[in-house]
């Protein structure tokens, strides 16, 4: 009978053990301020407000970094409201997601915050379409490197590494990827170092918005990028359209690398040469 009390007493230990993990992992994910969490190895302000086009893939993207950051022990927290972009908040930031973004979502004081941010060597990743997001700011256009112009139908297309060493680069030298293949402007800053490529010859490049009409890049279309710029680190990838490609491990990977490195600045042996 004893004996008993006690693998109940176990029992019951065990139970209120794990519901005390989970209500945690409840706080840390619902948490609004840094400064409620425990230290963890670096915080990321996932950021989500749209003005423009609003992905339906964006729950799918925000639930599966909220995955990456109890993956890979870093605090997280998302936010749609814009009035986060402030010095006291982003003080306690070390990388600001934004996560198929677009229009403008800043207001004259939050580009300014956004900027002295950047300027205290902090970090930047930028996802799908944050490149068509702030498209009237030149000092974001350089931070995300390349302006969104215009995309064909969601298809199938030959996705390319150019830079195999970057952290998080899991993807095969050359495989099939299914997305939204955006088409993009020059060059917004001349420091971009780059990681992905897609084959034009792989699918259709023509698309036609009537007043808006796309043909293509030409031999080399970027799709995912790095720089150091403003005093910090910014990285983007345009793949993220589809919420099936938050399931694709390979994907996961390059998101993280990219979270890790403009966290850290860490996992660049060498720096390789950026123009093309």
């Amino acid at each position: 009978m004893f004996y008993q009390y006690l693998l109940s007493l176990k029992s019951i230990s065990y139970r209120v053990f794990f519901s005390i993990i989970f209500l945690l992992n409840l706080h840390a994910h619902a948490a609004t301020d840094f400064t409620q969490l425990p230290s963890k190895q670096f915080n990321v302000l996932l950021f989500t407000k749209t003005q423009g086009w609003h992905h339906k893939a964006i729950p799918t993207g925000v639930k599966a970094l909220q995955t990456l950051s109890d993956k890979h022990h870093f605090n997280l927290i998302w936010h749609e409201e814009s009035r986060y972009f402030n010095a006291d908040f982003l003080a306690n930031v070390d990388v600001i997601v934004f996560l198929s973004t677009s229009g403008d979502i800043l207001n004259n004081k939050q580009q300014q915050a956004l900027q002295a941010y950047m300027q205290m060597g902090k970090g930047f990743v930028g996802i799908h379409s944050a490149s068509d997001t702030e498209a009237d700011w030149p000092w974001y256009q350089q931070l995300i490197g390349h302006s969104f112009i215009i995309h064909p139908t969601i298809q199938t297309a030959q996705l390319n590494v150019i830079d195999p060493t970057f952290p998080g680069m899991h993807f095969p030298t050359s495989s099939l990827f299914t997305d939204e293949w955006y088409e993009f402007s020059q060059p917004k800053s001349q420091n971009l170092y780059y990681l992905l490529t897609v084959d034009e010859n792989s699918y259709n490049t023509q698309a036609d918005w009537g007043d808006k009409k796309g043909k293509g890049m030409g031999e080399f279309h970027p799709i995912a990028w790095y720089q150091y710029f403003a005093g910090g680190r910014s990285f983007y990838t345009a793949l993220g359209h589809l919420p099936a490609v938050y399931e694709n491990p390979d994907f996961l990977n390059h998101i993280y690398g990219g979270i890790y490195w403009a966290a850290t600045g860490q996992g660049i042996k060498t720096v390789k040469p950026h123009k093309n």
